[in-house]
């Protein structure tokens, strides 16, 4: 088996700041732009301390590691990429925050239909060619605590995720080919 290359990112925000993460790049993985993370955690500032993250397509996890930097309680990373996971849980390693922090090596969906943790924040960001945000949507009211924030990632060549009953468009913003925006589910099936 030919091990693909290490990407490399940076943290750009919080107590881990400029520390460097390496990723498994290949497969589709696009770690999410720095203006787009920079925007994103400016508009979670007052809910990321102490939230628990799930970090569902965690890919390089860059993501879930901004969350665990700007304070957040604990980040579940899922990727069903084995090389991703494991270079996910080495990253947590070497910044020394395995202990607010699992890597699910499993698909996504599967995770998702039969969690038992609940969360404040997901942060979402599929694969752009897949239909995994809509069905990763319509599972995940159960798992929102009140008040939730769920972050949301697309080509800006599509056009923008429908959301269900219960959601709302909190944001939206787009930054070259991305588009991205913040949800809150508040309908039923809240705890």
């Amino acid at each position: 088996m030919t091990r693909r290359p290490l990407g490399k990112l940076r943290i750009i925000g919080g107590e881990y700041r400029s520390r460097i993460v390496e990723f498994v790049d290949g497969e589709g993985v696009r770690p999410t732009p720095d203006r787009v993370r920079q925007t994103l955690f400016d508009w979670l500032a007052p809910r990321i301390e102490g939230a628990a993250v799930l970090d569902l397509f965690a890919g390089s996890g860059a993501l879930g590691f901004e969350a665990l930097s700007r304070g957040a309680a604990m980040v579940s990373f899922v990727e069903s990429g084995a090389e991703q996971a494991r270079a996910i849980r080495e990253s947590l390693r070497k910044l020394g925050v395995e202990a607010r922090a699992e890597v699910l090596a499993e698909d996504a969906l599967a995770v998702l239909s039969r969690a038992a943790r609940r969360y404040d924040i997901v942060l979402l960001d599929p694969p752009y060619a897949s239909t995994l945000l809509g069905r990763a949507l319509a599972l995940l009211p159960p798992l929102l605590k009140p008040g939730n924030r769920v972050y949301l990632e697309w080509p800006t060549a599509q056009p923008r995720p429908e959301l269900g009953p219960g959601w709302s468009w909190l944001r939206e913003k787009q930054a070259g080919q991305v588009a991205y925006g913040l949800a809150s589910f508040e309908g039923a099936g809240l705890p």
